[in-house]
């Protein structure tokens, strides 16, 4: 029997690296008007998109590197296809692989981070997922429930 592949359910992020974190914060800022930032981690900043983000990495002040975050169903069946298809995984708390271009990609599991999809939307992609009590308290701290 075959095994369960994963199933692609969004983007939950996308990194970006920038020479100087101060400028690029006024670059989107000067864009987009205000902007929540979250600027605890050293190098970095998160733009809050409610259940989304765009992370912008300081090249000199973090490790971080360019990347996307997508969401899928099951993150072990997805390391798991990930290795099968020959990805090279990073070592780390993450699950981050690259693809054979080179491209950096984030997954995470649906049920526990606070990327959330609308129950008509995750009937139109005939998934029944749920949410972790951590990722429930994630979103309700956002005013997302």
């Amino acid at each position: 029997m075959p095994a369960k592949q994963p199933r692609l359910v969004g983007i939950n992020h996308v990194a970006l690296e920038v020479d100087n974190l101060e400028r690029a914060l006024a670059f989107w800022r000067a864009v987009f008007g205000e902007i929540v930032a979250d600027e605890s981690e050293p190098g970095m900043a998160f733009i809050d998109l409610g259940d989304q983000f765009v992370a912008l990495a300081e090249r000199e002040a973090s490790e971080a590197k360019a990347h996307f975050g997508l969401v899928v169903d099951d993150k072990q069946a997805a390391r798991k296809a990930l290795q099968e298809a020959g990805a090279e995984l990073e070592r780390g708390r993450f699950l981050n692989a690259r693809d054979p271009f080179g491209n950096l990609i984030q997954v995470v599991q649906y049920d526990q981070v606070q990327f959330t999809k609308g129950p008509e939307v995750l009937r139109a992609m005939a998934l029944e997922l749920t949410k972790t009590a951590s990722a429930l308290e994630e979103l309700r701290a956002k005013g997302i429930s």
